[in-house]
Protein backbone atom coordinates (compact mmCIF):
# COMPACT_ATOMS: atom_id res chain seq x y z
CA UNK A 1 0.00 0.00 0.00
CA UNK A 2 0.91 3.16 -0.78
CA UNK A 3 1.68 6.92 0.99
CA UNK A 4 -1.20 8.25 -0.85
CA UNK A 5 -3.82 5.10 -0.67
CA UNK A 6 -2.59 5.15 3.64
CA UNK A 7 -3.69 9.02 3.75
CA UNK A 8 -6.76 8.69 1.96
CA UNK A 9 -8.15 5.75 4.17
CA UNK A 10 -7.25 7.67 7.03
CA UNK A 11 -8.91 10.79 5.92
CA UNK A 12 -12.21 8.41 4.92
CA UNK A 13 -12.22 6.34 7.94
CA UNK A 14 -10.87 2.86 6.66
CA UNK A 15 -9.16 0.86 8.01
CA UNK A 16 -6.26 -1.50 7.01
CA UNK A 17 -9.02 -4.01 5.74
CA UNK A 18 -6.85 -4.84 2.85
CA UNK A 19 -4.23 -7.05 5.14
CA UNK A 20 -1.93 -8.63 3.03
CA UNK A 21 -2.92 -12.08 2.82
CA UNK A 22 -0.15 -14.71 3.00
CA UNK A 23 0.01 -18.56 3.42
CA UNK A 24 2.22 -20.37 5.28
CA UNK A 25 3.12 -24.01 4.30
CA UNK A 26 1.38 -26.77 5.81
CA UNK A 27 3.21 -28.37 8.59
CA UNK A 28 4.73 -31.74 7.25
CA UNK A 29 3.08 -34.71 8.18
CA UNK A 30 4.06 -38.36 9.81
CA UNK A 31 4.51 -39.23 5.96
CA UNK A 32 6.28 -36.09 4.91
CA UNK A 33 9.14 -36.94 7.94
CA UNK A 34 9.80 -40.32 7.29
CA UNK A 35 10.17 -39.97 3.36
CA UNK A 36 12.49 -37.16 3.91
CA UNK A 37 14.55 -39.61 6.11
CA UNK A 38 14.22 -42.23 3.39
CA UNK A 39 15.45 -39.86 1.05
CA UNK A 40 18.53 -39.33 2.37
CA UNK A 41 19.33 -43.19 2.99
CA UNK A 42 18.75 -43.55 -0.76
CA UNK A 43 20.76 -40.83 -1.50
CA UNK A 44 23.87 -41.57 0.36
CA UNK A 45 23.30 -45.99 -0.62
CA UNK A 46 27.12 -46.67 -1.98
CA UNK A 47 28.20 -43.12 -1.92
CA UNK A 48 29.48 -42.41 1.54
CA UNK A 49 31.71 -43.92 3.87
CA UNK A 50 30.06 -46.74 6.15
CA UNK A 51 30.67 -44.45 9.54
CA UNK A 52 28.51 -41.75 7.86
CA UNK A 53 25.79 -44.91 6.61
CA UNK A 54 25.62 -46.27 10.28
CA UNK A 55 25.47 -42.28 11.72
CA UNK A 56 22.49 -41.78 8.84
CA UNK A 57 20.98 -45.19 10.05
CA UNK A 58 20.92 -43.78 13.59
CA UNK A 59 19.35 -41.35 13.31
CA UNK A 60 16.68 -42.43 11.30
CA UNK A 61 15.84 -45.25 13.71
CA UNK A 62 15.08 -42.59 16.34
CA UNK A 63 13.41 -40.23 14.27
CA UNK A 64 10.79 -43.75 13.06
CA UNK A 65 10.60 -44.24 16.69
CA UNK A 66 9.64 -40.40 17.57
CA UNK A 67 7.26 -39.59 15.14
CA UNK A 68 4.53 -41.60 16.02
CA UNK A 69 5.35 -39.84 19.60
CA UNK A 70 5.42 -36.03 18.30
CA UNK A 71 1.87 -35.38 19.67
CA UNK A 72 3.40 -36.15 23.35
CA UNK A 73 5.92 -33.30 22.81
CA UNK A 74 3.54 -31.31 21.64
CA UNK A 75 2.94 -29.21 18.54
CA UNK A 76 4.93 -26.22 19.41
CA UNK A 77 7.55 -27.35 21.74
CA UNK A 78 10.99 -26.98 20.85
CA UNK A 79 11.90 -30.80 21.16
CA UNK A 80 9.18 -31.70 18.04
CA UNK A 81 10.55 -28.73 16.28
CA UNK A 82 14.09 -30.06 16.87
CA UNK A 83 12.63 -34.16 15.31
CA UNK A 84 10.55 -32.61 12.54
CA UNK A 85 13.51 -30.12 11.60
CA UNK A 86 16.48 -32.69 12.07
CA UNK A 87 14.12 -34.89 9.69
CA UNK A 88 13.31 -32.48 7.16
CA UNK A 89 16.27 -29.99 7.13
CA UNK A 90 18.86 -30.13 9.11
CA UNK A 91 19.93 -34.18 8.00
CA UNK A 92 19.79 -33.67 4.66
CA UNK A 93 21.61 -30.57 4.27
CA UNK A 94 24.71 -31.51 6.17
CA UNK A 95 24.53 -34.91 4.27
CA UNK A 96 23.51 -32.59 0.78
CA UNK A 97 26.93 -30.59 1.28
CA UNK A 98 28.81 -33.48 1.92
CA UNK A 99 27.75 -34.97 -1.39
CA UNK A 100 28.06 -32.66 -3.15
CA UNK A 101 32.38 -32.25 -2.70
CA UNK A 102 34.58 -34.35 -5.03
CA UNK A 103 35.15 -37.20 -2.65
CA UNK A 104 38.71 -37.33 -2.62
CA UNK A 105 38.56 -33.30 -1.53
CA UNK A 106 36.25 -34.31 1.25
CA UNK A 107 37.36 -37.26 2.82
CA UNK A 108 41.14 -36.48 2.98
CA UNK A 109 41.81 -32.44 2.85
CA UNK A 110 41.59 -30.51 5.82
CA UNK A 111 39.13 -27.40 5.45
CA UNK A 112 38.32 -26.74 9.29
CA UNK A 113 40.47 -26.66 12.15
CA UNK A 114 42.53 -29.40 10.77
CA UNK A 115 39.10 -31.77 9.84
CA UNK A 116 38.20 -32.77 6.41
CA UNK A 117 34.79 -32.39 5.42
CA UNK A 118 34.33 -36.34 6.25
CA UNK A 119 34.80 -35.99 9.99
CA UNK A 120 32.78 -32.45 10.47
CA UNK A 121 29.96 -34.38 8.82
CA UNK A 122 30.63 -37.14 11.47
CA UNK A 123 30.56 -34.71 14.23
CA UNK A 124 27.34 -33.34 12.93
CA UNK A 125 25.64 -35.97 12.94
CA UNK A 126 26.94 -37.15 16.20
CA UNK A 127 25.11 -34.03 17.36
CA UNK A 128 21.87 -34.92 15.93
CA UNK A 129 21.95 -37.90 16.73
CA UNK A 130 22.77 -37.53 20.29
CA UNK A 131 20.34 -34.67 20.84
CA UNK A 132 17.57 -37.00 19.22
CA UNK A 133 18.51 -39.30 21.50
CA UNK A 134 17.90 -37.02 24.65
CA UNK A 135 14.61 -35.79 23.41
CA UNK A 136 13.80 -39.83 23.15
CA UNK A 137 14.90 -40.80 26.40
CA UNK A 138 12.70 -37.71 28.05
CA UNK A 139 9.36 -39.23 26.39
CA UNK A 140 10.34 -42.74 27.47
CA UNK A 141 10.69 -41.13 31.11
CA UNK A 142 7.90 -39.53 30.77
CA UNK A 143 6.04 -42.82 30.04
CA UNK A 144 7.62 -44.63 32.67
CA UNK A 145 6.28 -42.22 35.09
CA UNK A 146 2.94 -42.52 34.27
CA UNK A 147 3.60 -46.32 34.24
CA UNK A 148 4.87 -46.48 37.72
CA UNK A 149 2.22 -43.18 39.08
CA UNK A 150 -0.94 -45.79 37.29
CA UNK A 151 0.79 -48.69 39.45
CA UNK A 152 0.92 -46.76 42.42
CA UNK A 153 -2.79 -45.79 41.88
CA UNK A 154 -4.11 -49.14 41.66
CA UNK A 155 -1.72 -50.71 44.25
CA UNK A 156 -3.72 -47.92 46.65
CA UNK A 157 -7.57 -47.94 45.32
CA UNK A 158 -6.96 -52.02 45.35
CA UNK A 159 -4.77 -53.08 48.18
CA UNK A 160 -6.98 -54.76 50.71
CA UNK A 161 -6.84 -52.33 53.94
CA UNK A 162 -6.53 -53.42 57.72
CA UNK A 163 -10.50 -52.56 58.18
CA UNK A 164 -11.92 -54.73 55.71
CA UNK A 165 -11.64 -58.13 56.29
CA UNK A 166 -12.81 -60.63 53.64
CA UNK A 167 -14.77 -63.93 53.81
CA UNK A 168 -12.18 -67.05 54.25
CA UNK A 169 -14.50 -68.93 52.17
CA UNK A 170 -16.15 -68.76 49.01
CA UNK A 171 -19.26 -67.10 48.44
CA UNK A 172 -21.78 -69.58 47.34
Amino acid sequence: MGFWQNLRDSVTGRSAEREYEFELPPAPTSADILSSIADVQADTTGKVPPIVTARINRIANTVAVMVPRLDQLGGGSAQAHTVVSTATSYLPEAVGGYLRLPRDFADRRAVYKGKTSLMLLCDQLDLLGATLDKISDAVSRADAAALVAHGQFLAEKFQPSSSLTLPSEPLS
